[in-house]
C-alpha cells in the first residue's frame, strides 16, 4: 500500500469512528444541496422575462437583480465562515433553507420591482451560506482528498441547475412562472433542512487521530475548546501545520496575491457565463449556436470542476492553477476568434475549453486555501478570498457591458481572457507561506 493510500484509509477509519458512517456521506449531502441552490445563479436568464412581462416592466428594469445576488452571495460568506468555524453547520444550514427555500416561494406572489430585489438578495444570503458550508465541509473532512471533494460540491453548483433547466423553459411565461416558483423553492427549502439534519463538524484533533470514538456534533463544541486543541491537530497540507485565522493569512503575500487571481479569473468566467449568448448573437451567430453555448456552458463547468479538482491532489496544485487559468485566457480569445469567423462548432468547443478551465477557480482556490492555512479556520477564511467574486461579477456585468458600450465585443472578451491569462502566470509565483510570516 502507498504512503497515499495509507494516509487516506487512516483518514477514512478515524471519520468512521467519529461519524459511525462514511465521510462520503457529509460531501454527498452537500452536493445535494449545492445542486438544489444552483437556478439562483444559472435559471435567472430563463424566469427574468416573465417576471418583468407579469409585472408589466422592461427587462432592464430588472438588470441589477443578477449583480446583487453576486454581492449577496459571495459578500454573506466571510461573516458565515467564521460563525460556522466557531458554532458548526447546523442553525446556519437551517437559515439557509428558509431564505432559499422563502426567497423563490416569495417571488411567486411579488407585485413590485422593490420585492423582487428584497426577495432574490434575501436567497441570495442562503445560497451564500450554502455554498461555504458545503464547499467546507469537505475541506474539513477531506484534508488528503480536497481537490476531489470539493470538485463534488462545486460541480452540483455548476452543473445541478441542468435537471432544472428544461422544467423552468417549458414553463416560464408571465402566467406559469409562479407556479415553477413556488415548487422549486419548497424543494430547495425542504432539501436543505434534510441536509441540515446530516451536516456535523470533527471535533478537534480528529485528523491527528486524538478523537477515539468520540462522536463529532460540532454544534456543542465551544470557541474555546476549538483553540485550546494543539495546533499539530488539525490538517493542513501537512495535518503538522500552523492553522492560520483570516487575520493571519491577510498578513500573508500569497492571501493577496490569490486574491487579486480570483478577482481576475470569476470576472473573466462570469462575463462570458453573463454575456455568451448576446456575444453569439452580436457577431451575426444563429440562434441555435447562441442557445446551445449557453447549455453546454453549466455542464462544462461542473465537469471541469471535478476533473481538474481530482488532477490537482495528484499533481502540483499551483501548477494546476497556471494551466487552466491560462487555457481558459486562451479559450476566450478562441471564443472570439471563431465568433468573428462565424464558426458555429469552432465557437461551441471554445465555449467549452474556456468554461472546463475557468470554473475549477471554485474547487482549486479552496483547497489551495486548505494547504496552505490549515483546516480548522478553512470556511473564514476562504469565504474571505471567495468575497473577490464581488468584484469579478461587477466586471463581468457592468464594466464588461461599459466595454461593450464604448469599444466592442470582441474587445471586450478579449480583456476577460487577457485577465485569466494573467492570473494564471501569476499561479506560478505561489508557494506555501511560512509560519513566520504571518
Amino acid at each position: 500500500m502507498t504512503a497515499s493510500s495509507q494516509s487516506e484509509t487512516d483518514y477514512a477509519a478515524r471519520a468512521r469512528d467519529v461519524l459511525g458512517f462514511s465521510r462520503w456521506w457529509q460531501v454527498a449531502a452537500a452536493a445535494v444541496m449545492m445542486g438544489l441552490i444552483s437556478p439562483y445563479q444559472y435559471v435567472w436568464s430563463s424566469i427574468e422575462n416573465p417576471l418583468a412581462e407579469n409585472l408589466a416592466l422592461e427587462p432592464t428594469a430588472l438588470g441589477f437583480v443578477f449583480t446583487l445576488f453576486v454581492i449577496f452571495q459571495a459578500g454573506s460568506q466571510f461573516p458565515v465562515g467564521v460563525y460556522r468555524d466557531r458554532h458548526g453547520p447546523r442553525g446556519l444550514t437551517l437559515l439557509a433553507g428558509v431564505l432559499a427555500g422563502g426567497g423563490y416561494v416569495g417571488l411567486a406572489y411579488a407585485t413590485e420591482l422593490w420585492q423582487l430585489y428584497v426577495l432574490y438578495s434575501l436567497g441570495a444570503v442562503g445560497v451564500g451560506i450554502v455554498y461555504t458550508v458545503a464547499v467546507n465541509t469537505a475541506l474539513k473532512w477531506f484534508p488528503d482528498r480536497r481537490g476531489l471533494t470539493t470538485g463534488f460540491g462545486t460541480m452540483a453548483f455548476a452543473a445541478g441547475s441542468a435537471l432544472f433547466v428544461p422544467y423552468v423553459r417549458a414553463n416560464a411565461t408571465a402566467t406559469g412562472y409562479p407556479e415553477v416558483l413556488r415548487n422549486m423553492g419548497l424543494l430547495i427549502g425542504v432539501g436543505i433542512l434534510v441536509g441540515a439534519v446530516v451536516l456535523r463538524d470533527p471535533p478537534a484533533g480528529w485528523a491527528g487521530g486524538s478523537t477515539g470514538t468520540q462522536k463529532a456534533d460540532s454544534e456543542g463544541q465551544s470557541e474555546a475548546n476549538d483553540e485550546s486543541a494543539g495546533e499539530a491537530t488539525d490538517g493542513g497540507a501537512a495535518v503538522s501545520g500552523k492553522q492560520y485565522t483570516w487575520k493571519e493569512m491577510a498578513r500573508t503575500w500569497q492571501f493577496w496575491l490569490m486574491y487579486v487571481m480570483f478577482v481576475c479569473v470569476s470576472g473573466a468566467g462570469l462575463m462570458l457565463t453573463a454575456k455568451v449568448v448576446s456575444f453569439a448573437q452580436n457577431v451575426g451567430l444563429n440562434a441555435v449556436t447562441a442557445t446551445a453555448s449557453a447549455t453546454v456552458l453549466p455542464i462544462a463547468g461542473g465537469v471541469g470542476r471535478l476533473v481538474v479538482g481530482d488532477l490537482s491532489d495528484r499533481v502540483d496544485r499551483e501548477r494546476a492553477m497556471a494551466v487552466a487559468f491560462t487555457l481558459c485566457g486562451l479559450g476566450l480569445f478562441a471564443v472570439v476568434w471563431f465568433g468573428e469567423s462565424n464558426s458555429s462548432l469552432g465557437f461551441l468547443a471554445a465555449v467549452v475549453i474556456a468554461t472546463f478551465f475557468w470554473s475549477p477557480q471554485y474547487t482549486l482556490f479552496p483547497s489551495v486555501v486548505g494547504d496552505y492555512y490549515g483546516q480548522r479556520h478553512s470556511s473564514a477564511n476562504y469565504a474571505l478570498l471567495y468575497s473577490g467574486k464581488m468584484w469579478g461579477g461587477i466586471f463581468g456585468g457592468g464594466v464588461a457591458g461599459w466595454l461593450v458600450t464604448v469599444t466592442s465585443w470582441t474587445t471586450a472578451f478579449a480583456l476577460g481572457g487577457g485577465l485569466a491569462v494573467v492570473a494564471g502566470l501569476a499561479a506560478l509565483a505561489l508557494r506555501e507561506p511560512s509560519p513566520e510570516s504571518s
